[in-house]
């Protein structure tokens, strides 16, 4: 039989690992909504950006704040 206090260990570290893992997760979901820019290697410019999330109407006038940086020719 567990203690009062070995509960209490096992709810607080289910609680730290539930935290950490919806952490995680928004990372992850973030990193894959990223907009690709593609960059012209030679001129250094924008030539074009790909949208991934539905709502994003990014632009090579009015890109975000991150994004993934894709080289192109």
């Amino acid at each position: 039989m567990l203690s009062t206090f070995e509960k209490l260990k096992c709810i607080a570290a289910g609680l730290a690992a539930a935290v950490i893992l919806s952490l995680f997760l928004n990372a992850i979901e973030e990193a894959l909504d990223r907009p690709d820019v593609h960059i012209s290697h030679s001129t250094g410019e924008c030539v074009k950006v790909l949208n991934y999330a539905e709502d994003d109407q990014y632009t090579c006038e009015d890109l975000p704040s991150k994004y993934n940086k894709v080289w192109v020719k």
